[in-house]
């Protein structure tokens, strides 16, 4: 079992960045996918971004791409997420996940955080 932590969202203006962590409990971090997913106020849960368990593969939402890096450390049982350039529409809670597949598809992901607030002013 892998427990979550989202740290790092906040208030940034329009064009700013934001660095997003997630910590994982345990010894098993490195076994699993993670994955960045988002929900704005009275919306859907959005793929943003993944990596694979060892971090050689990475994927991205079509909005994210050339804006967003995800990138993990399995030393440190912890999973980033480097947001530039954001947008007002990007204001959302932010989650991390982790599953054993490495996919845009949220029910694929077992294990969730408790988020972090994103808010884009502008």
């Amino acid at each position: 079992q892998v427990q979550l932590g989202e740290s790092g969202g906040g208030l940034v203006q329009v064009g700013g960045s934001l660095r997003l962590s997630c910590a994982a409990s345990g010894r098993t971090f490195r076994l699993y996918a993670m994955a960045w997913f988002r929900q704005a106020p009275e919306k859907g849960r959005e793929f943003v971004a993944a990596i694979s368990r060892g971090g050689t593969s990475t994927y991205y939402a079509d909005s994210a791409k050339g804006r967003f890096t995800i990138s993990r450390d399995n030393d440190k049982n912890t999973v980033w997420l480097q947001m530039n350039s954001l947008k007002p529409e990007e204001t959302a809670v932010y989650y991390c996940a982790a599953g054993l597949k490495t996919t845009s598809w949220g029910p694929d992901y077992n294990y969730w955080g408790q988020g972090t607030q994103v808010t884009v002013s502008s």
